[in-house]
């Protein structure tokens, strides 16, 4: 009877070892839209696997290390939507740069569990690891690209393009997190919000907002 447990725990981890890494990270994205990225113990993830409890320590040192990795593989998979929509500011820069706005809150709705690692597991991006760092400076970069295309269109003296991607950045931010999964019932959507934020912002740096064109 010894014999079956021990080689049924082994056939369980021998079965998961060519994707186990596969195994823990899709296991913890489970958790984490269960539960939240606070809301489990490694332990559990092994469980939530198939594994035993020694097994997820083949690929990740620790629990923040798994959560690293689930964050760092949120920002590649958002920075390519993000890229994918600016589309070098085509029709024109104001339109793309709203249209990032919009996929920010589209990537918060369609994958929060990856969002919630993100933004709300208090990862120290400072200390992260630097796979995680390069992902999420890449999500940024393409903000800020589009800045600078949206701040060369200014009427008057060109506004700073760090401080516009900040603010587009924080503006999207806070409209998915507030109201994005939650129960508000609101006179607007999320979306109509974001764009009618971003019209008065753009506006008042001199910068045409999408309803000039329409």
């Amino acid at each position: 009877m010894t014999f079956d447990r021990h080689r049924d725990r082994a056939g369980r981890d021998s079965y998961h070892h060519g994707n186990l890494r596969e195994a823990l990270v899709e296991a913890a994205l489970r958790l984490i839209a269960e539960r939240g990225p606070a809301g489990f113990a490694f332990v559990e993830l092994a469980r939530a696997a198939g594994v035993s409890p020694a097994a997820p320590y083949r690929h990740f040192r620790d629990r923040n290390a798994l959560l690293a990795e689930v964050a760092r593989r949120g920002f590649v998979r958002f920075a390519a939507e993000l890229a994918r929509v600016w589309n070098d500011g085509r029709p024109d820069p104001v339109r793309a740069i709203e249209s990032c706005g919009l996929a920010y809150l589209d990537f918060a709705r369609r994958d929060p569990a990856s969002y919630a690692v993100m933004f709300e597991s208090g990862l120290p991006l400072e200390d992260a690891d630097p796979a995680l760092r390069q992902a999420a400076d890449l999500a940024f970069a393409v903000l800020r690209r589009a800045a600078d295309a949206v701040c060369a269109t200014a009427a008057g003296p060109r506004p700073p393009a760090l401080m516009v991607a900040l603010h587009v950045w924080a503006l999207s931010h806070g409209i998915a997190s507030l109201f994005i999964g939650r129960p508000q019932k609101l006179p607007m959507t999320p979306e109509e919000l974001l764009e009618a934020g971003l019209l008065i912002y753009l506006q008042s740096l001199g910068i045409a907002g999408t309803a000039d064109r329409r």
